[in-house]
């Protein structure tokens, strides 16, 4: 068995996803769907092709070897975007070749389902309260929101009671609920709205500050009980090393589509687990990162809780399922995602679909955001 074709499609809302095919006809799919990067992910793959066609498809390490570290320059969201879709799709190829999902492959399956939560409230925050309510109706029972818009260095009580004031909203609608920083807090304003935050009794503060600053994280662990969850801009094992070190986290958050796959992030959950730190997989992406995750959930011990995009605000167009056609395999059943049972990553895409959308690939790019002052402010 040798790789024939490695095909790239990138696809609206804003994903990109990858098949390979062999030469007798097997394929599989994968996603390397990397927000606002498509074209340079989509351009990786040049390199992809020319050292794996011809090479046998089911020896997914040495594939992912060869890709990380044979090219001299290693690692960053764009090339591990790249080795994620392809591994993605190695796994599908390999189970559907041996009529076995890839969690089977991987250890075996250590749970029935997993709690999945969904997004409300948009890039600024806003209507939290008739949000929750629509996610309690899908049968929801936890969700994420954006704490704040723009925030400057030093803003006002008024702006962090606001805060507060959202995380009750959602809470009176009876939601768990996770409450993402996005890094648009910066450590003075950060430490004063965690200390905040604390009562309310969140799932987890995400990225209360950039993974950039690992001496501020570490910090502000020790001041607040609440749990701390970031990991969806670090891309491979060696990137989580010092923030599990140094006890700064106590949820990782790995994209399966950005941190180098399935078994990457298997190692890494790996790596978690012998700190006790609990594993929450980012995907606000499209089917086949969600299937991805999910292969992971089935066979690792220390994951917690599912992020997915149904309904997300960025789905415009095209929702979570468009390209899928067994939407059970993906379809929360009272606010859980079953763990699918179907060969690779359990999903069946509609290749026609995906080729005729992908005749006019999306240019997607997140905004750019400024202060009053006209300075840059985190998105």
């Amino acid at each position: 068995m040798k790789i024939a074709r490695i095909e790239t499609f990138v696809v609206p809302p804003r994903w990109l996803f990858v098949r390979v095919e062999t030469q007798d006809g097997a394929f599989g799919w994968g996603e390397a769907s990397l927000e606002g990067w498509a074209e340079s992910v989509d351009g990786a793959f040049e390199a992809l092709r020319d050292r794996f066609i011809g090479h046998d498809p089911r020896r997914i390490e040495d594939i992912w070897q060869v890709a990380y570290r044979g090219g001299f320059y290693r690692g960053g969201p764009v090339l591990m975007s790249a080795l994620a879709g392809l591994e993605q799709a190695l796994w599908d190829l390999k189970g559907r070749h041996y009529g076995v999902p890839a969690w089977e492959m991987l250890g075996g399956q250590v749970r029935e389902f997993i709690r999945a939560y969904a997004w409300i409230g948009g890039d600024r925050p806003d209507d939290v309260a008739a949000n929750a309510a629509a996610r309690r109706e899908q049968g929801f029972t936890a969700v994420k929101m954006n704490a704040t818009a723009e925030l400057d260095f030093l803003g006002t009580p008024k702006l962090l009671d606001e805060v507060v004031q959202r995380v009750r909203a959602a809470q009176a609608e009876g939601m768990d609920v996770g409450l993402d920083f996005h890094g648009r807090v910066h450590k003075p304003m950060a430490k004063q709205l965690a200390k905040l935050l604390e009562p309310l009794g969140l799932l987890f503060i995400e990225e209360p500050l950039l993974s950039e600053n690992p001496e501020g994280l570490a910090q502000l662990s020790q001041l607040v009980s609440t749990p701390i969850a970031l990991g969806e801009r670090l891309y491979s094992r060696w990137d989580f090393k010092p923030f599990l070190a140094a006890g700064a986290v106590d949820i990782i958050q790995p994209d399966l589509s950005h941190a180098g796959g399935i078994l990457e992030c298997r190692k890494i959950a790996a790596m978690a687990e012998a700190y006790d730190v609990a594993v929450a997989p980012h995907c606000p992406l499209g089917p086949l990162a969600l299937a991805s995750c999910l292969q992971l959930a089935a066979c690792t011990p220390n994951l917690a809780i599912q992020e997915m995009s149904l309904g997300i605000h960025y789905n415009v167009g095209h929702d979570l399922l468009h390209f899928v056609t067994n939407k059970d395999a993906l379809t929360p059943v009272e606010g859980n995602l079953p763990i699918p049972q179907g060969p690779g990553l359990g999903v069946e895409i509609d290749e026609a679909a995906v080729r005729e959308a992908a005749k006019e690939p999306h240019r997607w790019r997140n905004p750019v955001w400024r202060y009053k002052d006209g300075s840059f402010a985190e998105w």
